[in-house]
């Protein structure tokens, strides 16, 4: 993780899918086993830019979840893509770097 200021729209989009995520019980359990937060973390770990990044790569991961959350929100995919290379600096195996 970079030390940097995270934009405010990439913020909103990662908190908009805790929002999402948050009214999908299975996705909300699903995304806790997988991550390893225990329900009663979350609010601290909302303040983690690494916990939003994993938000974030979660929908990423799996395109019907990323379909469902843009579907729900009318959020476009590449917002979600774009929020997630504000919060994850590139690999060495991206081409960015």
């Amino acid at each position: 993780m970079k030390n940097r200021d995270i934009p405010p729209g990439a913020e909103e989009t990662a908190v908009a899918v805790l929002g999402w995520l948050a009214n999908e019980p299975d996705m909300m359990s699903r995304f806790l086993a997988l991550s390893g937060v225990q329900p009663g973390q979350l609010r601290e770990a909302v303040n983690d830019p690494g916990f939003l990044a994993g938000m974030l790569e979660f929908l990423m991961q799996h395109e019907p979840t990323l379909m469902a959350f843009c579907a729900a929100t009318e959020t476009k995919p590449e917002t979600v893509v774009s929020a997630y290379h504000q919060y994850v600096r590139p690999g060495l195996d991206s081409g960015e770097y």
